[in-house]
């Protein structure tokens, strides 16, 4: 689903030849909040039901479908953080981090402030050996790959909040469903972004001219929400990081 253009324009409205279509800002208003609010109660009573009401048949598709709307909306919360970091979820400062914080928290208890400057780090050095997300293989596969970014990015505390936090869980729902629709959802929402976010846009070689060493998924935007919130458009973000995700497939065109 990804195009071979190393300026990743393949499919796009273009306002200059080899550029993707550019997106005046916008006041953001309470949108960005709205949005981000909207995630935090979606998933947060999308998990209470499963926990707590939810006995699921394990023979029919319906626990497999809804682990898998789970782990869409961690992964919304993810990215609700990742805006936040680029101040794009609310104009009023506090609110905005405050935000930020409360939704990588609630992902398997990222720590908002310590990944803020790893992140700028990304956007300016990207695809370089000062870029804490870039692997400094040549040609380096999925796994290695994933396992530098897990090392730069999980730190020790999170371990221990996440089995601190699964301890207490199972003591008040069935375990299955804690594994299934807790702590499963967390794991692959991370895989997802990784792939969507990191792994297909940045690997392998970039034309010079790309000056973001990104390359971006083809212009289908029903797919590009469903498989991570737009950010398969991944030079767009990079070239007009002033965009929210939901404002993001604008950029596509």
């Amino acid at each position: 689903m990804y195009s071979v253009a190393e300026t990743a324009v393949s499919g796009t409205a273009s306002s200059a030849k080899g550029q993707p279509e550019r997106v005046r800002p916008a006041p953001l208003g309470w949108r960005g909040v709205g949005m981000a609010g909207l995630i935090m109660v979606t998933w947060a009573g999308l998990l209470a039901f499963l926990l707590a009401f939810y006995q699921p048949d394990w023979r029919t598709p319906w626990p497999y479908l809804l682990a898998l709307l789970q782990t869409h909306l961690y992964t919304g919360l993810f990215i609700t953080a990742h805006d936040a970091m680029h101040g794009v979820v609310s104009p009023h400062k506090r609110l905005n981090n405050a935000i930020g914080l409360l939704t990588a928290g609630l992902f398997a208890f990222n720590w908002f402030p310590g990944m803020l400057p790893k992140h700028h780090a990304h956007h300016r050095h990207v695809a370089t050996e000062h870029d804490p997300d870039f692997h400094n293989g040549r040609h380096p596969g999925f796994l290695p790959w994933f396992a530098r970014f897990a090392w730069n990015y999980v730190t020790l505390g999170q371990v221990v909040l996440m089995a601190a936090t699964y301890n207490v869980l199972k003591l008040f729902f069935p375990q299955a469903n804690v594994i299934a629709f807790w702590m499963l959802p967390a794991i692959l929402a991370t895989l997802q972004l990784f792939y969507f976010g990191t792994y297909r846009p940045h690997r392998g070689e970039h034309a010079p001219d790309n000056a973001h060493k990104s390359r971006s998924q083809f212009r289908h935007h029903l797919w590009a929400f469903v498989s991570c919130y737009f950010f398969g458009y991944h030079y767009e973000h990079h070239d007009q990081p002033y965009l929210p995700w939901w404002r993001l497939w604008q950029a596509k065109g």
